[in-house]
C-alpha cells in the first residue's frame, strides 16, 4: 500500500520534513516513490513554511494512497493558504 507520509530531514534539532509517497512497508526515511513537496515548521517569516504539489497528491490519491494523519491537517492549512493568496 501506498502512503502520502512525511519523512524527516535536517540536522538535530533544526526538523525539516519532505512530503513524499512511499511504501508503507519502507523506514519513516527510507526509499519513497515520489516527492511532492516540503514542510519547514521553524521557517522564519520570510521563508516558505509549507509547499505541497497538490496536484501529484490528488493523483496519488486517485490512484489509492492513503493519506497519514498529519498530511490531513497540512493539506488543510494548505488549502487556507491558497485560498487566501
Amino acid at each position: 500500500m501506498v502512503v502520502i507520509r512525511l519523512a524527516r530531514g535536517g540536522s538535530k534539532k533544526r526538523p525539516f520534513y519532505h512530503i513524499v509517497a512511499a511504501d508503507k512497508r519502507k523506514s519513516r526515511d527510507g526509499k519513497y516513490l515520489e516527492r511532492l513537496g516540503y514542510f519547514n515548521p521553524l521557517a522564519t517569516p520570510a521563508e516558505v513554511k509549507l509547499l505541497i504539489e497538490r496536484d501529484k497528491v490528488t493523483s496519488w490519491v486517485a490512484k489509492g494512497a492513503q493519506l497519514s494523519d498529519k498530511m490531513h491537517s497540512l493539506l488543510k492549512e494548505w488549502d487556507k493558504q491558497v485560498s487566501a493568496a
